[in-house]
């Protein structure tokens, strides 16, 4: 059976944050090295939403006073990292406040926490690794640049990056042409 097939056994076929049927599929929760746990069932408003944390919509996010008590500890972890974005809104910290996490689950959470409003975005590597400005990466995989004929090819060096307002974007220099960068697609070089 896939992983796939798995999580829509888990779910009862539902997200498991809303409960929406339509638009599911596998969202790897992040911060999880080495936990085969570590992926949930989501629709497409909740992926999208998660993918741009701007653009958290705290009606939508009152489905966790249900989704935080399920016995999946992924679940478990992306309801408290919601909440807690969300602790401005009294009714997100009143389930904030209820929601028990244990030691391990807690600094998972914690690990991959969603960045508060007005706080630097923390950019990531393809294996977890925090990125700073001025770290040198490698090209992972084979990446056409839009706009343009270049394609950057896996393992060319990208020296002096640049972070920007989106957690998963990156600018640097490929053939000496200043280009975006998915953060999925590099990792930081030693």
């Amino acid at each position: 059976m896939s992983s796939e097939q798995q999580l829509m056994e888990r779910s009862g076929g539902k997200c498991e944050l809303c409960s929406a049927e339509n638009g599911l599929q596998s969202y790897a929760v992040p911060s999880s090295e080495g936990r085969g746990d570590a992926d949930i069932l989501l629709c497409d408003t909740c992926r999208g939403q998660l993918d741009n944390p701007a653009n958290l919509d705290s009606a939508h996010w009152r489905c966790l006073g249900d989704s935080m008590w399920t016995p999946v500890p992924a679940v478990q972890v992306m309801a408290w990292r919601l909440l807690k974005r969300l602790s401005g809104e009294t009714w997100a910290q009143d389930l904030l406040d209820m929601l028990y996490l244990d030691d391990d689950q807690l600094a998972w959470a914690q690990a991959g926490a969603l960045p508060e409003e007005g706080e630097t975005p923390v950019h990531r590597d393809c294996n977890g690794v925090q990125l700073q400005a001025g770290d040198t990466v490698t090209i992972i995989k084979d990446l056409d640049v839009k706009g343009t004929s270049i394609v950057a090819k896996r393992g060319t060096a990208v020296r002096g990056i640049s972070l920007t307002d989106n957690p998963e974007h990156i600018e640097g220099r490929v053939d000496g042409q200043r280009i975006v960068i998915l953060t999925k697609f590099v990792k930081k070089s030693g």
